[in-house]
């Protein structure tokens, strides 16, 4: 966290080796009981504990380039993702393909920032998102002919991994594709309906971490700035409402959680513990960066 905040808040070099980050707590959690080929013993979409999500959670920790044990828990985690068995009764309804977009989208993003985007899986993936985009930017899984519009849970990862994919390559279509999600999001200011201006879902306007594959304004804020557009008026309202969830103390709190903490029972459980009592690290770390990037904060006068 401390590497984090030194690189992205306050542009100073990082004295710290990869070795000692990699030492950290959550990076030996999310690498702990690995196996030979990468993955962790389980699907490699167990929620939360298979190599999809653990890879992703590294990559946001910063893992350096090439790390032999994040790169095997990538491929693992693709190896399932362009599989055939994965994409069984999807497919083209009603002129639209259905597809679990999020699932490349993550991938593609995940191997662009571990220098992997030349492999032809990661070309593979990409290029199966710009087929399958949807007329209004967006994609969606929703098989039912009546689902004419984009799902903003399966439409922002793709953006991000495209967005990845696309400065790792140069790829202009998936830059193109990227943008034309971003617009997308953009039209609802991130959180309302276009038609009543009211906010679509309560747990878009909470924040959470990790949010996995679910969309809330932070997430779409983070992937948003990460492709240079916080300065669009249509981000305003999110940041607003960024900007009141802020504790006196500086901080973020979550207003949800998707995850339950490790060694416990029932579904979603952890590798790591992220934090449940009280402010959130990861969260604040991002709203920084957004704000930031926003120009609505200045680490020089953090008040």
């Amino acid at each position: 966290m401390r590497r984090l905040v030194r690189q992205d808040l306050l542009d100073m070099s990082d004295p710290e080796s990869a070795d000692r980050v990699l030492a950290g707590p959550l990076v030996r959690g999310l690498f702990a009981g690995q196996r030979e080929d990468g993955g962790f013993g389980n699907h490699p979409y167990a929620k939360w504990t298979g190599s999809f999500w653990r890879v992703i959670a590294l990559v946001e920790l910063g893992m350096p380039t090439g790390e032999p044990r994040v790169v095997a828990a990538a491929r693992h985690a693709v190896g399932w993702v362009i599989s055939p068995d994965r994409h069984a009764g999807a497919g083209l309804v009603a002129g639209r393909e259905r597809r679990h977009a999020a699932h490349e989208g993550l991938m593609v993003g995940v191997c662009a920032r571990l220098g992997l985007a030349a492999e032809p899986t990661s070309a593979l993936m990409a290029r199966q998102l710009v087929e399958w985009q949807w007329p209004d930017g967006g994609w969606n899984c929703d098989p039912r002919p009546a689902a004419r519009h984009s799902s903003f849970h399966e439409s922002i990862w793709p953006a991000w991994g495209l967005w990845e994919y696309a400065r790792a390559t140069g790829d202009g279509d998936a830059q193109r594709a990227a943008l034309r999600t971003a617009d997308l999001v953009l039209s609802r200011r991130l959180f309302r309906s276009r038609r009543t201006g009211n906010i679509v879902h309560p747990s878009w306007a909470s924040l959470h971490y990790p949010p996995y594959w679910h969309y809330d304004v932070l997430a779409a804020l983070l992937i948003l700035g990460r492709m240079g557009m916080l300065g669009d008026p249509r981000c305003t309202d999110a940041l607003d409402l960024l900007e009141r969830r802020r504790l006196r103390d500086g901080r973020w709190q979550p207003g949800g959680y998707w995850w339950r903490p490790p060694g416990g029972g029932g579904t979603g459980v952890e590798a790591v513990d992220w934090g449940r009592g009280g402010p959130n690290e990861m969260i604040t770390l991002n709203a920084l960066r957004v704000l930031r990037g926003a120009g609505r904060f200045d680490p020089r006068h953090p008040s």
